[in-house]
């Protein structure tokens, strides 16, 4: 089998750089269907441009919307980031899970430890947390 180092070479490049095309085809996809400033019939239009004519396709629109994509996706991941912050803080304040028990019930040992409440206040306090 005569197949010298130059062609594997090349090979590979053409390799990566297809495996690249489809990449950079899949995120122009994925940028025109998650903007919601385009309209339906837009993007129809830039779906049939993208498969009909995909090189001058992309192009068209890396030139036409480039500067939006980096846009929107830092918008997108600031967005998904403050809604993760949010969900963590509710659910770090919720006192109506079964971790909320727990604290209290620590913080009571502490203070009947501590001699800041009596045996009997803290078994009534038990007895409310639990109930």
């Amino acid at each position: 089998m005569d197949y010298p180092l130059l062609d594997i070479f090349f090979t590979t490049m053409w390799l990566f750089l297809w495996i690249l095309w489809f990449f950079l085809l899949f995120r122009v996809f994925g940028d025109l269907f998650r903007d919601d400033t385009v309209g339906g019939w837009g993007k129809a239009g830039w779906s049939v441009f993208l498969i009909f004519l995909p090189f001058l396709g992309v192009f068209v629109y890396l030139i036409a919307r480039g500067q939006g994509m980096g846009q929107r996706e830092v918008q997108r991941a600031t967005e998904a980031e403050q809604d993760f912050r949010t969900y963590i803080r509710e659910t770090a304040s919720d006192t109506s899970g079964p971790g909320a028990h727990v604290d209290e019930l620590a913080r009571l040992a502490e203070l009947k430890e501590k001699g800041h409440i009596t045996e009997e206040e803290f078994r009534r306090a038990k007895a409310k947390v639990l109930a």
